[in-house]
């Protein structure tokens, strides 16, 4: 089973100093078709402006993912991390029994634009929990690097969910499949560009939902920048 879900279809929000695209229900926006994938919960677009940024705010049995695409995005948190995330990083916050943190655009002339993605965990009432990993550009290229994972193999940042994330950028010829259990669902976001996965051409912003499915196949590429789930069904 393939659904395309186009990326004019998302929920958006304008807060002035933010701009919003979700990919699934939050917030203000409610889709009753879209609640989530298997255990992927949220993915939202967010374009945040100079200076401006999330004030300390709380959060708890989640995993939390943040990418950043272009700019740099400043934390700080309750389990003491202060850090910047630029772009190639990944980080992961494990929320557990709780944590307070804050995410910011210190930068006062450029806009700060990064993808957070929430993740359901397997088990509730863990410990706090914080990881960042940068990852080169050239270890996505032509590939699907695997970036987030249950158990951190292949140099990613590890999480408690049963769930593998990988990022790739694809051009030309270059071209990937990934192997995948029907058994559980699948879920492709493009970042950027145009992109042909398992037949179906995606837009910037459009995502490919996948059940029942036995492989990914990507493949003509145009300046692509992908995200593929691998997902409890």
């Amino acid at each position: 089973m393939l659904q395309l879900r186009q990326s004019h279809d998302r929920g958006y929000a304008d807060h002035g100093w933010l701009q919003s695209h979700h990919s699934f229900s939050f917030a203000g926006y409610y889709d009753p078709a879209y609640m989530g994938w298997g255990n992927l919960r949220v993915i939202n677009e967010d374009r945040v402006a100079p200076g401006m940024g999330f004030g300390t705010h709380g959060h708890r049995d989640m995993e939390i993912i943040s990418y950043v695409l272009s700019g740099e995005l400043a934390h700080q948190d309750t389990m003491g991390n202060i850090t910047r995330i630029p772009p190639g990083d990944v980080q992961r916050m494990s929320a557990g029994t709780g944590v307070r943190h804050s995410e910011f655009n210190h930068d006062n002339s450029g806009t700060t634009h990064f993808l957070q993605i929430w993740i359901q965990p397997d088990h509730e009432g863990l410990t706090p929990d914080y990881e960042q990993l940068s990852i080169p550009a050239a270890q996505k290229r032509g590939r699907l690097r695997l970036i987030a994972s249950p158990d951190g193999a292949e140099g990613s940042v590890s999480m408690n969910a049963t769930a593998y994330l990988y990022a790739g950028l694809f051009d030309g010829d270059e071209q990937a499949v990934l192997a995948l259990d029907p058994t559980r669902k699948a879920y492709v976001h493009l970042i950027k560009g145009s992109l042909q996965v398992n037949g179906q051409v995606l837009a910037g912003g459009d995502a490919l939902l996948l059940a029942d499915e036995e492989a990914i196949s990507i493949r003509h590429g145009v300046d692509a920048e992908v995200l593929v789930f691998d997902l409890s069904a």
